[in-house]
């Protein structure tokens, strides 16, 4: 697994986040969980975009990574894709990137939960982690507000 040469813009891969984020005001106003996921082209265009839903669909499932990839419908490879997620995507999540390939990650913020994005680097997928306030507000808000709905979806 690599990354193309050319790293992606920081400034696209803001742009992109702002469709996740959304995705997780979505969810967080539906009683979920508030984490949202997008996939793109390398070149900004969306693919598909979802939020977690488990609480929802009472389905342990659907992780917004997973919403966002089943939405963004069949593609013959995702090289030249970036999942951008609102949160470092779980085992589960990185798992998806590196079966299906996805040449980048785009990460709204890893403080409220570090997951596999480290293994993804070191398997060479690019990795962008923006810190975003906003990101790391609305989960850190949702986490005192909800820790046994947290625990739950986290498995902790």
């Amino acid at each position: 697994m690599s990354s193309p040469q050319t790293p992606l813009d920081t400034n696209l891969a803001r742009t992109m986040l702002a469709t996740a984020y959304a995705e997780a005001a979505k969810g967080l106003e539906e009683g979920g969980i508030p984490i949202g996921a997008a996939l793109f082209t390398r070149e900004g265009q969306l693919l598909g975009s979802g939020h977690n839903r488990r609480v929802q669909e009472d389905d342990a499932s659907v992780h917004a990574e997973t919403d966002a990839f089943r939405r963004a419908g069949r593609r013959r490879d995702y090289p030249d894709t970036v999942m951008v997620t609102t949160l470092s995507p779980c085992w589960y999540c990185s798992g998806l990137v590196r079966q299906f390939n996805i040449g980048a990650v785009v990460i709204g913020e890893a403080k409220n939960f570090h997951g596999g994005h480290d293994w993804l680097k070191e398997l060479g997928v690019e990795i962008i982690v923006l810190d975003d306030v906003a990101c790391t507000e609305i989960l850190a808000t949702f986490i005192h507000e909800h820790p046994e709905l947290w625990h739950e979806d986290i498995g902790l």
